[in-house]
């Protein structure tokens, strides 16, 4: 579970001394978590105190809000990745989305896409939880088109956060990709605080693609809590 932690800290306080902490806890009894997500003002904060380990940076771009304007998003995940981040995670423009448009969705996406290049992983915020299921199934179709690696929940700024439900939709569209011949991740993210919230997605997840597919290039789980209460289990 540790190996499938995005270890995340995008508080509005957040300081360089919270982000040394949260590298300090990356590592646990000699597993460590899948990413550290930050700031993109941390990344070279949070690149430096891990030091040695293999962990990625993963930097938040059009956050939290999902705003319209592609160029910037894409510049501020090229700036990102020029500080060292080798992972973004991007708020998919979903309120223009649910004004009827789809096309600069398609386009933030893409060129989100065109600046990570083959330098960082993609994963797209969906804000799954502002979504019905139609929607849901819409927006990560898109997505995915326009070259997302991953096809993460939500922001978990907003309520209700990652659900089953929209998991369940999801799922569907990544196993439409695979048969296109595209693997595609899952990052769950918003609200899962507990091992047994986050055992119950990865259940999810290993019902639709077998047991033990949950594994850190295909399956993360967004959480700043959940460290804790796995790290007091193993004492």
């Amino acid at each position: 579970m540790i190996s499938l932690i995005d270890l995340t800290s995008l508080n509005e306080d957040d300081d360089e001394e919270r982000i040394r902490r949260l590298a300090a806890m990356a590592q646990v009894q000699g597993t460590t978590v899948a990413a550290l997500c930050v700031w993109p003002r941390f990344v070279a904060v949070a690149t430096e105190a891990l030091g040695q380990h293999a962990i990625p940076v993963a930097a938040v771009t059009n956050f939290p809000r999902g705003r319209d304007g592609a160029e910037e998003a894409a510049a501020e995940t090229a700036a990102a990745i020029a500080l060292g981040a080798r992972e973004i995670d991007v708020v998919f423009p979903y309120r223009a989305f649910l004004a009827g448009d789809s096309e600069t969705g398609i386009d933030l996406v893409r060129r989100c896409r065109e600046a990570c290049g083959h330098r960082a992983r993609l994963k797209v915020i969906l804000e799954t939880g502002q979504l019905d299921p139609a929607q849901v199934r819409a927006a990560g179709r898109i997505a995915a088109a326009a070259g997302a690696d991953f096809l993460k929940t939500s922001t978990g700024k907003t309520q209700p956060g990652a659900t089953p439900a929209a998991v369940a939709v999801l799922l569907e569209v990544l196993a439409e990709a695979r048969a296109a011949g595209r693997a595609l991740g899952l990052k769950v993210s918003g609200g899962v605080r507990t091992p047994d919230q986050a055992q119950a997605f990865v259940d999810q997840y290993e019902q639709a693609f077998g047991v033990g597919s949950a594994a850190p290039e295909a399956f993360r789980i967004g959480a700043s809590s959940l460290l804790g209460e796995l790290r007091d289990r193993l004492v």
